[in-house]
């Protein structure tokens, strides 16, 4: 039998452009696939290609027994806020060391995720 929480995780061959409000978010070709079990495949990209000055670190966070701890960052665009739209395992599992500084953003907190 497979596990069920079978973690691979494989460079994007393309782009990943994360938009919210017709404004772009994280534009990068350096994005992470993580795949885990039967779960959508999650996209991490390095915080270098996030426009971090619109992100703040929110108060949740949560715990992964497979990951790590992840801590949440809410997004201000205008003058709307949206909580935990990302997150990021600052000090991942060794397992997952890859995901270290990157985001990887709610699909349904965003106006959209597109691998090109």
């Amino acid at each position: 039998m497979s596990n069920p929480h079978q973690i691979t995780i494989e460079p994007v061959a393309g782009r990943v452009l994360v938009t919210y409000a017709d404004k772009t978010i994280a534009d990068s070709t350096r994005a992470l696939a993580l795949k885990e079990g039967a779960m959508a495949t999650a996209y991490y990209l390095p915080r270098e290609d996030v426009v971090m000055a619109a992100m703040d670190r929110g108060e949740r966070s949560t715990h992964c027994p497979f990951k790590g701890d992840a801590s949440y960052f809410r997004l201000s665009v205008g003058d709307r806020v949206i909580d935990d739209v990302a997150w990021s395992y600052e000090d991942p599992r060794a397992e997952v060391a890859a995901i270290k500084d990157h985001l990887s953003f709610d699909r349904d907190k965003v106006g959209a995720i597109v691998v090109q």
